[in-house]
């Protein structure tokens, strides 16, 4: 545990990345732990939303105590930390005082080719401790969760029971009246199921005099009082502490688990549905003892899995754009939601966090769906299956692919713009949907997915073919711009997906129709290019002269072997590009200085030079590193000034992966 990244953090050329907030606990859009600071002691943990969901760790050496995690108003003096590293599936602090460094290591195993580890909602917490001197010291850790992370507000009542997990001392918290999938929104926190904690000497007690007990070296007491009591009265938590004994210049660890059983996930068309680790039956307890079964090879599957990654990361564009990927890795899963549905099959779903919570948004699924088409199409389909579904029913009246399937947890029906035409985004769904679908068939290798929704596929088709070319005044994925009529990137979202749905023909045998779509899509780039031209790039719209835009969809014409453009049309973008660049990133457009951090990557990914790619990548990272916003990461920022404009926490950061389809 000494130096376990060194090639990552040793590189003299780049500094250590400091996140805007460091991901702790990254499993699903309710059980998330953030901390919004430089040092794990300067700030409470949270939730993504910003809630105080508090965690408290302290460790006693040779009878005197410091504090590694959270603030805390007893005397504890707080550890040097040394380090801080973020890796995709682990986030890793050191920490030194009175010669004794404490390594601490918050392993959350989201690995997208095993659909059971990734929905397990375990994060692991493993403590190593050695002596700095070569002197033997006495040295314990403590460490608590408040029972915040239970409850949607602190004045709710939570009670507490101790569980037999397989010889593991172990604890689950809850509130007292379940209020199992009750409401919808954005910002909120769980109001029904179980944390766990499991490990070494777990224990129910009030926060403070807990902590104030292990400062003092006293023997703790579980709580005599009955259940249940509100959040903020005395603050419930679950601790534990790991008494390590005499402790030399060998390492020496320990671990305990943090777990969520929500029993049930989604509402999905009315059906309440079971995680997906939860399908055949298995308990909360189980789960929880599977967990610390697997604790040894899963932690060695990790090491690996994140070894291999950041080598591929660096070899594509350099440490720096390593560093942004592995921030970007968990947040990107953990935004979504993994269930199992009606008939066993696996549905995944995002939540729009802080935009307006809605479910399994498509032009949310589509920025991140780089990151799925690489390494799981199992859980790309998980989204977009239960969208075609819908579009394919009675519910879904119009000839246009949906939005989303309504506000998380619950999705039984679109409800972005209530459904009103003028708030549909036609020709931006449509694409989205083709595209992906396209791309899926290409990594599967089948079209078997198309196949299956083919009348609907074609119908979406007709639209773009009659509709794409010249949008008229509807939004786009980035609707927070408002409604835009001739929108010349999202004329080429169109493009793409006829183009798209030409290859699908091909794939399913239709040679004819792959000629004729072919064909169309060719003619509609040809005329696309004759509306956008501008003096030495494209324009935003076809009828502003001087505008311009990121044409971050055309990424695709080259991913999906189209080849429908010239090169000479990338060429001229980027060339432009390179001369707006902001101190923190190149802007949408040229109506604001805001931009998207998503798109930004996906327009780098045009670059026929990495040396251009790197262009774009370190204004991102330095704005990852001074930005004011202490938040999880934004997608949507200034490029001025590095503040957030608005969203947190969104699944679209994943989207920063595409460059390795290239």
């Amino acid at each position: 545990m000494d130096n376990l990244f060194e090639t990552f953090t040793s590189d003299p050329s780049t500094r250590a990345l400091r996140p805007p907030s460091v991901p702790l606990i990254t499993v699903d859009p309710y059980f998330s732990v953030w901390s919004p600071a430089d040092r794990l002691t300067d700030s409470r943990t949270v939730h993504w939303t910003g809630a105080i969901q508090s965690m408290i760790g302290l460790i006693r050496i040779d009878g005197a105590a410091y504090r590694f995690c959270g603030p805390e108003p007893h005397s504890a003096p707080v550890m040097e930390q040394i380090s801080l590293d973020v890796q995709p599936t682990r986030t890793i602090y050191t920490f030194n005082a009175a010669n004794v460094q404490l390594v601490v290591d918050f392993l959350t195993p989201l690995l997208p080719d095993d659909l059971d580890l990734l929905s397990r909602p375990v994060t692991y917490v493993t403590f190593t401790v050695k002596s700095l001197d070569g002197a033997k010291h006495e040295v314990a850790v403590y460490y608590d969760v408040a029972g915040e992370i239970a409850v949607n507000s602190a004045d709710q009542e939570l009670c507490w029971e101790c569980r037999s997990v397989d010889g593991l001392s172990a604890r689950r918290i809850g509130m007292k009246d379940q209020k199992i999938l009750n409401r919808t929104g954005d910002n909120l926190r769980i109001e029904w199921g179980w944390f766990y904690m499991a490990g070494k000497n777990v224990i129910a007690a009030a926060g403070p005099a807990s902590r104030s007990a292990f400062v003092e070296n006293c023997v703790h007491i579980d709580f005599d009082e009955t259940c249940p009591r509100r959040a903020d009265d005395r603050q419930p938590v679950l601790a534990s502490v790991i008494e390590f004994g005499p402790v030399g210049s060998d390492a020496v660890s320990g671990h305990i688990l943090l777990a969520y059983d929500d029993e049930y996930s989604l509402e999905y068309m009315g059906n309440w549905l079971r995680p997906w680790w939860r399908r055949n039956g298995m308990e909360g307890d189980d789960m929880v003892a599977l967990a610390e079964k697997e604790y040894d090879s899963v932690d060695v599957r990790c090491l690996e899995h994140d070894r291999k990654l950041m080598l591929e990361l660096t070899k594509k564009g350099g440490v720096k754009y390593a560093r942004l990927a592995a921030l970007a890795f968990r947040q990107g899963i953990s935004a979504h939601k993994l269930a199992a549905d009606t008939n066993g099959q696996a549905v995944f779903m995002s939540k729009e966090n802080f935009s307006n919570g809605c479910i399994d948004t498509v032009d949310v699924t589509y920025p991140s769906s780089p990151f799925f088409l690489l390494y799981s199409t199992e859980l790309l389909r998980g989204q977009l299956r239960p969208i075609m579904d819908y579009a394919m029913s009675e519910k879904w009246a119009f000839p246009f692919a949906p939005h989303d399937l309504g506000q998380y947890p619950k999705a039984n029906g679109q409800v972005y713009g209530e459904n009103d035409i003028s708030n549909q985004m036609p020709v931006e769904e449509c694409g989205n949907m083709l595209v992906m679908i396209t791309a899926m068939a290409q990594r599967d290798g089948n079209s078997d997915f198309a196949q299956k929704y083919w009348p609907l596929i074609t119908k979406w088709a007709e639209y773009l073919r009659d509709k794409g070319l010249d949008p008229d005044n509807q939004l786009c994925t980035d609707d927070f711009a408002g409604h835009m009529a001739h929108n010349a990137n999202l004329a080429i979202k169109a493009i793409m997906g006829i183009g798209g749905y030409s290859l699908l023909c091909k794939m399913t045998g239709r040679d004819s129709e792959a000629a004729t779509w072919q064909a169309i899509a060719a003619k509609m780039a040809e005329g696309w290019i004759e509306l956008a031209k501008d003096d030495n790039h494209y324009r935003l719209a076809f009828d502003q002269e001087g505008s311009w835009s990121q044409k971050y969809n055309l990424v695709w014409d080259k991913l999906l072997g189209l080849n429908l453009f010239p090169d000479d049309v990338a060429k001229t973008e980027i060339a432009s590009y390179l001369t707006k660049l902001n101190r923190y990133g190149l802007p949408l457009d040229n109506r604001s200085d805001y931009t998207k951090l998503d798109w930004i990557i996906w327009t780098a990914t045009m670059c026929e030079k990495r040396e251009d790619f790197v262009k774009f990548v370190e204004p991102l990272y330095d704005w990852i590193n001074e930005t004011q916003s202490r938040v999880p990461l934004t997608d949507w920022y200034w490029t001025s000034d590095g503040k957030q404009v608005g969203f947190q926490a969104r699944s679209v950061v994943a989207g920063v992966f595409i460059p390795l389809m290239k």
